[in-house]
């Protein structure tokens, strides 16, 4: 069948843009922009690089908001691809999804709760900027903190989507294994934070790689193969 009127491998390859789109605007909220903007432990540093990159933190809120509302639409895409396969972890895996994303809006409330502490407003000048850049900090590691929480979903999706991708027939069975290994990793790591922090680093350098690869393997393949044409007639 000419592949442009194949609808299974076109959804499978829209779903992996969502997913690429999600991966990229999450990382730069979440990991680019606070990388140039956090100094950890010095809160005088991080006030001021705040105030001098306004636009690049508020454009770090914005791309974390995108990221979660594809979020949204990918698990959706990924459930008409895959419901047939398995209706029960199908539902699952959109439950999962679900439960996450309103946990990340109100964490990127909170994120922004730093930025109004700095905004100068006449209620605020009871303060004095000692205690404006400790509550900052306040927001910004309670904003952490909820990023280790929610990460807690980011992980449990990918168990039924795993389970869904080793079951298809229309996609590797061993990008399936990758996404549950990436799936315990992810939980691993998020119970380290939130455990001992003082050792997640050492946590941190054994669960990087393997929360990663499960989800980059699979947006390559959802791109560049789609899916096993002959799959997508029952």
């Amino acid at each position: 069948m000419d592949e442009k009127m194949n609808p299974t491998k076109e959804s499978a390859r829209m779903a992996g843009l969502l997913y690429l789109l999600m991966a990229v605007t999450s990382a730069f909220g979440l990991l680019y922009v606070p990388s140039k903007i956090i100094v950890a432990g010095n809160a005088v540093r991080t006030a001021n690089n705040i105030l001098a990159s306004e636009s690049l933190f508020r454009l770090g809120i914005i791309s974390s908001l995108i990221g979660q509302i594809s979020f949204i639409f990918l698990v959706l895409a990924l459930y008409n691809l895959f419901k047939r396969t398995n209706e029960t972890h199908a539902r699952l895996m959109v439950a999962l999804v679900l439960a996450a994303v309103p946990i990340m809006f109100v964490n990127t409330l909170i994120q922004l709760g730093s930025f109004i502490v700095l905004g100068g407003a006449d209620y605020l000048k009871a303060f004095g900027p000692d205690q404006l850049n400790a509550l900052m900090m306040v927001f910004l590691n309670l904003s952490n903190y909820g990023i280790y929480v929610v990460q807690i979903f980011w992980g449990l999706w990918l168990f039924p989507f795993g389970l869904l991708v080793s079951k298809s027939g229309f996609i590797p069975r061993v990008l399936g294994v990758l996404l549950i290994i990436s799936c315990f990793s992810l939980l691993v790591d998020s119970f380290a934070f939130l455990l001992i922090p003082s050792g997640h680093d050492i946590v941190s350098k054994f669960t990087a790689a393997p929360m990663a690869i499960g989800e980059f393997s699979i947006i390559l393949w959802l791109l560049i193969k789609g899916v096993k044409s002959q799959q997508t007639i029952n």
